[in-house]
């Protein structure tokens, strides 16, 4: 009986000089992943679109937990600058520069901007009937120049564009954004080629 009390002591004792233990929670990684898709007036980069939507929603849900994770689609659209003159092959000389008015201008500014606006109207709706976080920018210059510069100063994670597969001597003469895009874009980037009865 001695005996047992003296272990019991001894159990007592061994379980007293042990170190507290504490469980450590795993500190929370916040995940950001920022997609970008570019979008124009062609099919091809709806479809983009409307894949990124398919295949990334869970990403980019407007939940509270995505919310937290930092998923953002940011849909971009990039118009031409707008010009103050056009140049016409006029004489034997070459090409003559007529100057436009300033309410041209103006009408044309206004055509592009409502022209914009319901290109992010569109993606906005796709957008929407998925819950996805969103966000849209108009930009304004040359498509491929501009639309690396965004990916760069916003750091983006992927860059998605469609593919309007041109040829290879229209790609040649005019450039593919797409192309270009993937050559410069300091992101991964992702090229959706639609099915050939889009194109």
């Amino acid at each position: 009986m001695a005996e047992d009390q003296a272990t019991a002591a001894m159990e007592t004792l061994a379980v007293e000089k042990q170190p507290e233990t504490t469980v450590a929670e795993a500190p929370t990684v916040t995940i950001t992943k920022r997609m970008m898709v570019a979008i124009d007036e062609s099919d091809s980069s709806f479809y983009a679109l409307q894949w990124v939507i398919d295949h990334f929603s869970n990403l980019l849900m407007t939940t509270e937990a995505a919310q937290a994770e930092g998923g953002l689609l940011t849909v971009v659209h990039v118009q031409s600058p707008s010009h103050h003159f056009a140049a016409f092959p006029a004489g034997p000389g070459g090409a003559t520069a007529v100057y436009a008015s300033s309410s041209m201008i103006e009408s044309v500014k206004k055509a592009q901007q409502e022209a914009s606006a319901a290109l992010l109207s569109r993606a906005l709706q796709m957008c929407r009937g998925k819950q996805i976080r969103t966000e849209t920018m108009v930009l304004e210059g040359d498509a491929k120049d501009i639309i690396c510069q965004a990916v760069e100063q916003m750091h983006v994670d992927l860059l998605v564009v469609g593919s309007r597969g041109l040829g290879k001597i229209r790609r040649a003469f005019i450039g593919s954004v797409s192309d270009y895009c993937a050559h410069h874009a300091n992101c991964p980037i992702l090229i959706v080629k639609p099915p050939k009865e889009i194109n």
